[in-house]
């Protein structure tokens, strides 16, 4: 119970400030600005970690790789505690697989929740500096749905159709990542 509860936690603050980080790099590669609710939080979260991790790992053209290094360095560490505290006997070559695994989790179930926002918020028609942010996000994400899936009754089911897949991404990296463990 114990495990479960030191567990959670870590996937807790792990995902918020690493998701923080994913979501600072996506709107810095959207060219969005930060000086709204949404960039301040993101700026608050995620500081402490991706301006240390500058000074080491420049950024490539648009793509700041502090950025990209940090969530997969907290799940590293999350990941490495948790081995520790289920005894670190053996599998610790398990680690960074899982941390990859980790991270890509955390682009999908984060793009599920900032698509599941966005249509609420679509839904309500209210204008708010979040609803701004969530658009000019979500926007080129949708794009290349709606091309196929054109709208039904006047409804955009875009959104709908990539929540499908991003579900269904998550399943098979369910099913992936045991296979790889096995490989090691």
């Amino acid at each position: 119970m114990l495990y479960q509860i030191i567990s959670f936690l870590l996937e807790v603050a792990t995902g918020l400030v690493g998701s923080a980080c994913l979501l600072r790099l996506y709107m810095q590669y959207q060219r969005i600005s930060f000086r709204n609710p949404v960039g301040n939080l993101v700026f608050a979260l995620s500081d402490w970690l991706v301006l240390p991790l500058r000074r080491l790992v420049p950024a490539v053209g648009r793509w700041d790789l502090a950025s990209v290094i940090a969530p997969f360095l907290l799940k590293l560490l999350q990941f490495f505690l948790l081995w520790l505290w289920a005894g670190g006997v053996a599998g610790v070559q398990a680690v960074p697989v899982l941390a990859v695994f980790g991270v890509v989790s955390m682009v999908i179930t984060g793009l599920i929740g900032m698509l599941l926002i966005y249509s609420v918020l679509s839904w309500m028609q209210a204008r708010s500096p979040l609803s701004d942010v969530l658009e000019r996000l979500c926007a080129p994400l949708l794009q290349p749905v709606r091309r196929i899936v054109p709208p039904v009754g006047g409804f955009d089911l875009s959104a709908l159709v990539l929540l499908v897949l991003l579900q269904v991404a998550s399943i098979v990296m369910n099913y992936a990542l045991p296979a790889v463990l096995v490989m090691l």
